[in-house]
């Protein structure tokens, strides 16, 4: 990463150089509409002088470019998450998060037919929106449906079973915290 950098801060004075002439514009009158010495100038473009903040600004403004066009930064990578569904237990699993972390986040699709309770167990701690359909949720002694636009947490030591009401499909949210971090939910009162 070191290596990365000082590589960037050693092109930043070429870049000046070339934006500058290919402007037309002297060391003389970019140090009048900067603010900025022409011996400064000369300097950085010659790479005797380290840029910094206070010197790029000016004349990032003064050639109305984006100061990143100045330091050449490089381009931030494309956060998407691209992972491929998978089908699991006859549901449509597609991870969320593209490593296995503490939260671990999936889109699951539970067909209409899985009906039949199974609880199990584990470390951890779950939260589930519904997105569509109506899930069906045992936990513990306790069996509830959840609607669209509705959530649940809880922890899954607790025996838990997730599935369909019988009616269609569900899609849900799931976010599980392996070592039992919680998901904070804020609701406004209205």
């Amino acid at each position: 990463m070191e290596q990365t950098i000082a590589a960037a801060l050693a092109d930043v004075g070429p870049r000046l150089r070339r934006l500058r002439t290919q402007r037309n514009v002297t060391l003389t009158a970019l140090a009048e509409v900067t603010g900025i010495s022409k011996s400064t100038l000369s300097r950085l473009e010659s790479g005797q002088r380290k840029p910094s903040l206070e010197l790029l600004l000016p004349i990032a403004q003064a050639h109305r470019v984006p100061i990143d066009e100045l330091v050449g930064a490089p381009q931030v990578g494309d956060p998407r998450v691209r992972l491929t569904p998978r089908t699991v237990n006859g549901r449509v699993v597609l991870p969320l998060t593209p490593h296995a972390g503490s939260l671990q986040a999936w889109k699951v699709i539970i067909p209409a037919d899985q009906t039949e309770p199974d609880p199990r167990v584990h470390e951890g701690y779950e939260w589930l929106y519904v997105l569509s359909g109506r899930l069906r949720l045992v936990l513990g002694d306790h069996d509830f449906v959840i609607g669209a636009g509705e959530a649940a947490e809880f922890d899954t030591r607790l025996p838990h079973w997730f599935g369909s009401t019988g009616d269609h499909a569900v899609e849900i949210l799931s976010i599980l915290g392996r070592q039992g971090e919680r998901m904070h939910v804020r609701a406004r009162s209205t």
